[in-house]
């Protein structure tokens, strides 16, 4: 007969909490191995540490408890390779990331954008007509939304016997990121007489004045990205201008092909003066076009 531990025992030997071996059970993490009818106490054997083992270094790596069921169901060798397939993806993120912690510090330290405002553009943008396609995504599901969403418009268009009249834009009607999920539209600009159907729309799209910044490739990763959107901010405020239209990321031609040091997209505020005194006195940028 096995030699139960208790619950008491099992924790002490776990090196658990009791918050924690309660969470893990009503997540199916780490149940009992035995549970008494009549008392209902709970009693655990050697399989259960080992497996409490397991949960906390998982948990320790930062693998969400989810992911870790999944590990845990699955055979040694493929249980290595998906938690080697996770810790790439963490470290990635966590690469992408240092950027955005430096931009970060600036900011608690009040140094705000400056050093990316000063890259902060002007241009007109004519009226144009743009067939689109508009989702609620947060920023994990972003990325294969925005080439899903292209490609679809791109065979629309191509069905249509349209052709593009410039640069493909997202718009970002809503703040995306893991907790909030937009809208976002995948909008390409076009001249022809393209009509909506199914999921694809078509609009008129302003002219408007823009401010925009343009990033390279490893700039416009999320969440480093966010960096070009607190410069706008920045510079809108700085000029007393304030947004007119959702703001947006311009992706150039050579988006799928460039280098980490290639511009490639600038993230554009549609904007306008804030106040009626700006309104003859627009701000000046030595590349304006």
């Amino acid at each position: 007969m096995p030699r139960w531990l208790t619950s008491g025992e099992f924790l002490n030997r776990s090196r658990l909490s009791t918050k924690a071996l309660r969470l893990y059970e009503e997540r199916q993490l780490l149940c009992p191995a035995h549970v008494d009818a009549r008392t209902g106490y709970r009693y655990y054997g050697d399989a259960e540490l080992d497996r409490a083992r397991r949960v906390t270094l998982l948990r320790a790596i930062g693998m969400p408890m989810a992911a870790i069921a999944e590990v845990l169901g699955l055979p040694g060798p493929q249980a290595v390779d998906r938690v080697e397939a996770y810790w790439r993806d963490a470290e990635a993120a966590h690469h992408a990331r240092r950027p955005l912690v430096r931009h970060l510090l600036d900011l608690l330290d009040d140094r705000a954008a400056s050093g990316v405002a000063s890259g902060v553009r002007c241009r007109d943008v004519p009226t144009q007509k743009v067939i689109f396609i508009q989702r609620h995504v947060t920023a994990g599901r972003l990325p294969s939304f925005l080439p899903e969403a292209t490609r679809l418009l791109f065979d629309h268009l191509t069905a249509a016997g349209g052709t593009l009249s410039g640069p493909v834009f997202v718009a970002y009607h809503g703040l995306v990121t893991e907790d909030s999920d937009g809208p976002v539209e995948v909008c390409a600009p076009t001249g022809d007489p393209v009509e909506a159907e199914g999921s694809v729309g078509v609009r008129i799209e302003r002219a408007h004045r823009q401010a925009y910044v343009s990033l390279t490739k490893a700039e416009a990763v999320y969440p480093a990205i966010l960096r070009a959107y607190d410069a706008l901010d920045t510079w809108l405020r700085d000029h007393d201008q304030r947004l007119s239209a959702s703001a947006r990321e311009i992706y150039y031609q050579n988006w799928d092909t460039a280098t980490d040091t290639e511009p490639c997209v600038d993230v554009a505020f549609p904007c306008e003066p804030a106040t009626p005194r700006q309104a003859a006195t627009w701000p000046a940028s030595p590349s304006d076009p």
